[in-house]
């Protein structure tokens, strides 16, 4: 009796070998060379983006700039391009770039940046000062205090950092120049006297170095300056906004 499940001999057809598979080996060339060039087109377009937008991001870094330096001068004291008007000097300390205040073409103030050492990192500080080494005014431009301790070295909130317009270092004199806790003429705050410290300190090096470099800072004969009842005297320069990163001040 013939069994249907099983397939006579003679019906069975023998497997063919099967071809070498090509295709992988193919795309081995393939791949690497579509990624290279799609890289290629993203950072071209990424190239072209940020050539587009150069002129855009200078022209906002200029503003964020003379914001600043505007912030610390009394109003109507210079009548000149602060931004066109800078040199760097050199010296002991590291290299500073100083912008001229003019009025009439004449070098009646300087602007510079100086650095305090923080509870929580650097403090950066634009401070300016006139021929005869009083300071016109102090901002801080960028800090990561404690914010509702040590942030009140910002102007907009409180006028602490008004109180050094009108200062030099004989006015008070330099022993004097640090906070009330440590002997001298400004005041701390409740719970955060690092962070008032560190700007004290870095004001006061500010104008000791003007001191030291007064003849490169001014770029002239240093003479003192001459009486002027058009511009006005230091006062309470414009407030500016402020860069903040926070972290946590312990008490003191």
């Amino acid at each position: 009796m013939t069994d249907h499940c099983t397939p006579s001999a003679a019906g069975v057809q023998p497997l063919a070998d099967p071809k070498p598979n090509t295709r992988p080996l193919a795309a081995l060339w393939y791949q690497p060379v579509s990624l290279g060039l799609v890289a290629l087109a993203a950072s071209g377009a990424l190239a072209f983006a940020y050539d587009a937008a150069a002129p855009a991001i200078a022209a906002a870094e200029a503003r964020d700039v003379a914001a600043s330096l505007a912030q610390v001068l009394p109003a109507d004291f210079a009548d000149n391009d602060l931004l066109a008007d800078s040199v760097t000097i050199g010296g002991d300390g590291e290299p500073l770039k100083v912008y001229r205040a003019r009025h009439g073409g004449r070098v009646v103030g300087v602007i510079y940046q100086v650095t305090g050492k923080g509870y929580a990192g650097p403090i950066q500080i634009v401070m300016g000062v006139d021929r005869d080494g009083r300071v016109l005014g102090v901002r801080v431009t960028r800090h990561t205090e404690t914010p509702g301790l040590g942030d009140k070295i910002e102007a907009h909130r409180g006028p602490w950092v008004h109180r050094f317009a009108g200062k030099s270092l004989g006015d008070p004199t330099p022993a004097r120049w640090a906070v009330k806790k440590d002997g001298g003429d400004f005041d701390q705050f409740a719970g955060a006297t690092i962070t008032p410290r560190a700007v004290v300190g870095a004001v006061k090096g500010g104008l000791e170095r003007f001191a030291a470099q007064r003849a490169e800072m001014l770029g002239d004969d240093g003479a003192p300056a001459r009486a002027d009842s058009s511009r006005s005297a230091p006062g309470s320069p414009t407030d500016g906004a402020v860069i903040i990163a926070t972290r946590t001040e312990k008490p003191e």
